[in-house]
C-alpha cells in the first residue's frame, strides 16, 4: 500500500468539517471505521474515555442513534433545526507511520453552533487519528479536546 501524502490527509480533515457543516451526517459517520470513538473530554489531558467520565464518548452505536435522532422531524431538541461552521487552522501531521498505517492530525478550531437566536462558540483542537482502509482514510479516533472543557457546557446538539 502506498502512504498517504501530507496533502490527502490534510484535505480528509477539511472535507470532515465540511460535512458536518453541510448536515451530511451519514457521509460523516461513514469516515470511520467501524471500531472508531468520537470523544470530547471531560477535562484537560485526560488519559481515556473508558475510565474516566467525558462529555461524549461516542461509538458506531452511539453516533448511528445520534445522527437518526438529528435527522428525525419529531426531535423536539431539533426545532428550529440547528446549524454549525466549523473554522480550521491548517491542520498539521503530528503522526506519519506509513508502515503502521498510523496517522495522526492537529487542528485548532473555532465551532460555532446556531439554533434560532441563540449561538454557542467552542474553541480547542481536534486530534484525528487515521488509517487506511481498502484504499481510503478513515477515522479510528476523533478526539476533540476543548479549551473550556471542565467548564459547565450547554448541551452540544451536533458534532464538533
Amino acid at each position: 500500500m502506498a502512504p498517504m501524502n501530507h496533502q490527502a490527509l490534510i484535505d480528509f480533515v477539511v472535507r470532515e468539517a465540511r460535512l458536518l457543516d453541510e448536515r451530511a451526517y451519514d457521509a460523516w459517520n461513514a469516515l470511520f471505521t467501524d471500531d472508531a470513538f468520537y470523544w470530547i473530554p471531560l477535562v484537560p489531558d485526560q488519559a481515556d474515555g473508558i475510565h474516566h467520565t467525558s462529555h461524549l464518548y461516542e461509538d458506531k452505536l452511539l453516533r448511528d442513534l445520534r445522527i437518526e435522532r438529528l435527522k428525525s422531524p419529531r426531535a423536539f431538541s431539533q426545532q428550529p433545526p440547528s446549524r454549525c461552521h466549523h473554522l480550521l487552522q491548517m491542520p498539521t501531521v503530528e503522526v506519519y507511520e506509513p508502515s503502521a498505517n498510523r496517522y495522526v492530525l492537529r487542528t485548532e478550531f473555532h465551532y460555532t453552533e446556531s439554533q434560532g437566536d441563540e449561538l454557542q462558540f467552542y474553541v480547542g483542537t481536534c486530534f484525528h487519528h487515521l488509517t487506511v482502509v481498502d484504499g481510503a482514510l478513515r477515522m479510528t479516533l476523533k478526539r476533540v479536546n476543548l479549551l473550556n472543557c471542565d467548564a459547565a457546557l450547554p448541551a452540544v446538539q451536533l458534532f464538533l
